[in-house]
């Protein structure tokens, strides 16, 4: 385990990183990006929102991420019956120990998908806010710790979808990044054509484990002490500021969005094989951890759209400050 005192191995950590990064993309092709972005979420301790059109390989990528490392792993299909105690876990009653048990639902891994998250009902999407904020469950009175590292891997189609409900502010604050997939590019899906991936099952798919759990833990302690300049913090607070001054916003990126703008910064220097910060680790992660903490003044009709155009004056703002000298 790492100290404060202890220098951070930015050139090992990449590595690992790497051979991570290169252990799922053998399934998700032409996808590096995405697959880096999702990657330093799960090192900066925080969950991710990978929100497409269905098909695109959403819940393909949670699984390469889950089969990648040696961790419990488990997924929750939500659905508008879902309740929370399918997610969270129940007491039971025990008629041997005249007593109740609590039976812990498949929150209690280090890797839950949530797949499809916005079909289930605002009242199950509101039992995942304390676990994904605190790490805990309270059921009945009582507290239970789920287990580290812990991530929850969430997929949404877009909310215009029949059947879906939008998720609150509240729960979107809670995910580090908001992500796409995309389409493939022509190269990468005619490989994927040629590999008939569509016959094959998750449990076929040919990946091993490549770290653990462990290795995670320790990573993920390094990410606060990587260095970061005074000239720094301001920029990140000149991207802050900006939001809560730019019209077109309803309103601008609270407190917890500057430290997950921080937090993710530090996360992709690492990454880098780096222990401290450098500007374009900043401005690279500005449009997915804001974008879905910010929205518009004016009403669209189309979610797709409102999000399009909140990325459209995020890029803006970018080119607009200054790099610290």
């Amino acid at each position: 385990m790492s100290s404060t005192s202890t220098p951070i191995p930015a050139p090992r950590i990449r590595e690992t990183l790497q051979r991570l990064s290169g252990n799922i993309s053998q399934v998700i092709r032409g996808k590096d990006e995405v697959i880096d972005e999702v990657l330093a979420c799960l090192i900066a301790g925080g969950h991710v929102l990978l929100e497409d059109l269905p098909g695109l390989g959403k819940t393909t990528l949670a699984y390469c991420l889950a089969r990648s490392i040696d961790c419990d792993f488990s997924r929750v299909q939500f659905t508008s019956d879902l309740l929370p105690s399918d997610v969270l876990g129940v007491s039971i009653y025990d008629e041997q120990m005249r007593e109740f048990v609590f039976k812990r639902g498949p929150i209690f891994a280090n890797i839950v998908l949530a797949d499809e998250i916005n079909r289930a009902t605002p009242k199950t999407q509101s039992a995942l806010l304390e676990v994904m904020d605190r790490g805990k469950v309270s059921v009945d009175g009582s507290t239970y710790t789920v287990g580290a590292p812990f991530i929850v891997f969430a997929t949404q189609n877009p909310v215009d979808y029949e059947g879906t409900f939008p998720l609150p502010e509240s729960q979107m604050d809670r995910f580090l990044m908001r992500l796409q997939m995309g389409y493939p590019d022509r190269q990468h899906e005619m490989e994927i054509l040629r590999s008939d991936q569509s016959r094959r099952s998750y449990d076929s798919l040919s990946i091993e484990p490549v770290i653990t759990a462990k290795d995670i833990l320790e990573i993920q302690e390094y990410v606060p002490q990587v260095f970061v300049e005074e000239s720094l913090f301001d920029y990140m607070l000149k991207f802050v500021s900006a939001t809560r001054t730019e019209s077109e916003f309803e309103a601008g990126v609270s407190t917890r969005g500057a430290l997950a703008l921080k937090c993710a910064a530090q996360a992709r220097a690492l990454m880098a094989g780096r222990a401290f910060l450098v500007p374009e680790d900043v401005s690279a992660v500005v449009k997915p951890v804001f974008t879905h903490r910010l929205a518009l003044r004016r009403q669209t009709a189309d979610p797709l759209e409102e999000r399009r155009a909140v990325e459209g004056i995020l890029t803006k703002l970018i080119d607009s400050i200054p790099l610290p000298i």
